[in-house]
């Protein structure tokens, strides 16, 4: 498809935008928005997932890391916001989301999207949005492995040559290692406190994914599984997704052989960016979340902060009701995780 075509080849295009990413949300539906010009190019594209609300007559649409386009022009967006209106109407939206890869620095971008009726919500510093609001990114364009590996802080790869030297082996999992893959996030995930998927959500993303645009790593130590992380491909980049490890075995530092392991699979496809995805915007040595900033930033990409999540309410009373319960409900669903697991 044309779309398709357009975001994997355009420097904002996401996976998060393509019809994989639909495909796996299989419980919302699915749009999408394209603006062409006089000879028929495209010159944009918004893809929207559409979640209808348990009891009420209502939607929430998302464009997760949309939309795609020069950012800075103008008529394009605003033509793909009054197609995103019209699709409003279809679904009977209370609000349109978006949280587009655009650094928090972009003013022009920020006032056009206020101009287009946008309000900009205020983003905590943590991981208070969908989509996490500050990433580490790392430029990998035209680079060897040599070059990328002398990027790293000199403890960073100290620890890779620690995982090697104590015969820690990275393999690329199958269908059939995510089920240990998922053990070990249940486990990690009631160590760091934060709620995980289902077995069967990750077992959809492989089969819609893998093997061309996902990939299970999996960290071996003594013959047994103690991490392991997914990783994302597209156009010209590659995310790292999702990662766990045991709490065993970590003094043997899996997860750095791991993230370079990943990189490499970048390096290999001729990507310009490698996203180690969120981190938190507080990175104060006594925030519970610097152990995961300091890992990450021993890679030496860029700290980024994108601009966060826009709104376009069309019910704004339901809008913010329903924004208040959701946060509740967030919250209270990682307090009853974390008390069921410690039990």
């Amino acid at each position: 498809m044309k779309y398709e075509e357009f975001i994997e080849n355009h420097t904002k295009g996401h996976i998060m935008q393509t019809s994989l990413w639909a495909k796996l949300k299989s419980n919302w539906q699915h749009e999408v928005i394209t603006v062409t010009d006089d000879n028929g190019s495209i010159k944009g594209v918004m893809s929207i997932l559409i979640n209808h609300l348990p009891i009420i007559p209502y939607t929430m649409m998302y464009s997760p890391r949309g939309p795609v386009c020069d950012v800075h022009d103008r008529d394009t967006l605003a033509k793909l916001v009054a197609g995103a209106k019209e699709i409003a109407k279809k679904y009977k939206a209370f609000v349109l989301k978006i949280d587009p890869d655009v650094e928090s620095s972009d003013e022009e971008f920020i006032s056009i999207m206020k101009e287009l009726g946008f309000k900009l919500k205020d983003g905590g510093k943590n991981f208070e949005g969908i989509q996490p609001r500050y990433v580490f990114r790392l430029d990998i364009k035209d680079k060897t492995e040599d070059e990328v590996f002398a990027i790293f802080h000199n403890k960073t790869r100290y620890n890779v040559r620690v995982a090697l030297k104590n015969g820690v082996e990275v393999r690329l999992g199958q269908r059939s290692d995510l089920k240990r893959f998922h053990e070990i996030m249940l486990e990690t995930g009631l160590r760091d406190e934060f709620v995980i998927r289902d077995l069967e959500y990750f077992q959809r993303m492989y089969d819609v994914m893998a093997p061309e645009n996902l990939r299970l790593y999996c960290a071996y130590h003594n013959g047994e599984m103690i991490a392991g992380t997914i990783a994302l491909y597209y156009g010209d980049k590659v995310w790292y997704l999702y990662g766990a490890s045991s709490n065993a075995s970590r003094n043997v530092m899996p997860n750095y052989l791991l993230q370079w392991e990943m990189i490499k699979w970048a390096i290999e496809k001729k990507c310009a960016i490698y996203d180690f995805r969120g981190v938190s915007g507080d990175i104060s040595e006594d925030n519970p979340l610097y152990g995961l900033y300091r890992f990450k930033k021993g890679f030496n990409g860029k700290f980024t902060e994108f601009v966060g999540e826009f709104e376009l309410e069309f019910n704004p009373l339901l809008a913010k009701i329903i924004d208040k319960a959701s946060h509740l409900f967030i919250e209270l669903r990682r307090k009853l995780f974390v008390l069921k697991g410690k039990r």
